[in-house]
């Protein structure tokens, strides 16, 4: 049983889930980048973090020392359960990538939109008229799910049984190896229900274009694989967009002066996005260390986790001026909110478009609306960081 007591030392023994950290990481990770570019826990069977963007960079560019085959930090180091490609490692990876790179070109994008945009409304229709709502709840978190759904030819309706899959495989299974086992096998059997059937009654839609992928030795891929794929596409595509989509809304809502001239300039709106995702980036990766290494002068011993914070890599001073500042023309932005090297987030485009659509849509129907004071903003542990409740209020104060 491992220990989750609250942390007196975070240079020393960081702690990923403790509510601090939930609540307000950005000043414990300016803490931890003053002390070293790496820094290292006994907790979670030892993990270490790498605190500025080089040294971030140097691990994911590094597939020699650094493995993805477990890409989230537990207490456990359960039997690893392929997702490919992004738990692969060079060679397989890159097959296994190039396979997906169609399905989330701009141009597919592009046919994807109108069914966003109406998603959005659709959503907005249900609450335009209530005077607030809880914009993290209704609006953001059903954005990317029946987004995900519609290019997978599952029902949208299902929505509900994804959300709670994630939330079992990405926060509560951090800590709990039965739960995480149990959504996973649920995933499993669903997804085994979609493929079984499709294979009498083909279909036009995602799962069907891996079913009929072939690998490079032109033999189908093992419904194993397409699982595996199938399962990262609705994980990843899910928790990270609802997130980013989360935070943006979250810092308009405060921050009316910036509401006010994307309203006024929606040229912006493309910089804004970028800067979104640099300085709210969601998603944390890691790595198992697989042979002794240095990173910025730190040894790397072979048996531990790395917590790889591309959040935390967006927020260092030496390649972000103003790096705690939310600067929405920021004119350089290399954000790595999107990975760095071979595992480079594949469906970029997708979180992008629907970023884009989902805020668009929201300042066009409700142009003025602020946090409100009686409600309580709560934010998501571990892996994915992005608002779970973010009650809003309409109109003018």
């Amino acid at each position: 049983m491992s220990d989750h007591s609250p942390v007196t030392d975070w240079v020393h023994d960081f702690d990923h889930t403790d509510p601090r950290w939930t609540e307000n990481p950005y000043p414990i990770w300016d803490e931890l980048r003053a002390a070293s570019p790496v820094v290292h826990t006994e907790r979670y069977l030892g993990c270490y973090m790498p605190t500025t963007f080089e040294a971030v960079k140097q691990v994911a560019y590094d597939t020699e020392h650094f493995s993805s085959r477990r890409v989230v930090v537990r207490n456990a180091r359960p039997e690893v359960i392929p997702s490919p490609p992004i738990t692969s490692d060079p060679p397989q990876h890159k097959p296994a990538k190039q396979l997906l790179l169609p399905p989330f070109t701009p141009d597919a994008m592009k046919k994807l939109e109108p069914r966003v945009r109406a998603i959005c409304n659709e959503l907005i229709d249900g609450f335009i008229d209530e005077g607030g709502c809880d914009a993290a709840a209704r609006y953001s978190k059903y954005i990317p799910v029946r987004a995900i759904a519609h290019m997978l030819g599952i029902p949208e309706d299902d929505s509900d049984r994804f959300i709670k899959w994630i939330h079992e495989i990405l926060e509560l299974g951090i800590k709990d190896e039965a739960i995480l086992m149990n959504a996973v096998h649920e995933m499993m059997a669903y997804f085994g229900g979609h493929i079984e059937r499709r294979k009498t009654e083909p279909t036009d839609d995602l799962i069907s274009t891996l079913m009929n992928a072939r690998d490079q030795n032109g033999q189908p891929l093992p419904d194993m694989h397409v699982q595996g794929t199938l399962r990262l596409l609705l994980i990843a595509g899910i928790d990270t967009t609802w997130s980013a989509i989360g935070s943006s809304l979250w810092h308009l809502a405060r921050t009316p002066a910036d509401r006010e001239r994307l309203l006024a300039e929606p040229a912006l709106l493309p910089s804004a996005v970028e800067e979104f995702l640099r300085a709210f980036a969601p998603v944390t990766m890691a790595r198992e260390v697989m042979k002794e290494t240095e990173i910025g002068g730190c040894p790397i011993k072979p048996g531990n986790m790395v917590l790889l914070s591309f959040p935390a890599a967006n927020r260092d001073p030496t390649v972000f001026p103003d790096a705690d500042k939310v600067v929405i023309d920021r004119k350089q932005n290399p954000h790595a909110a999107f990975g760095l090297g071979i595992h480079r987030c594949v469906g970029s485009n997708l979180a992008r478009m629907e970023m884009t659509v989902a805020i668009e849509e929201w300042l066009r129907r409700i142009p003025d609306f602020r946090l409100d004071p009686a409600g309580k903003v709560t934010w998501s542990e571990g892996t994915v960081r992005g608002p779970r409740q973010l009650p809003v209020l309409f109109g003018k104060a």
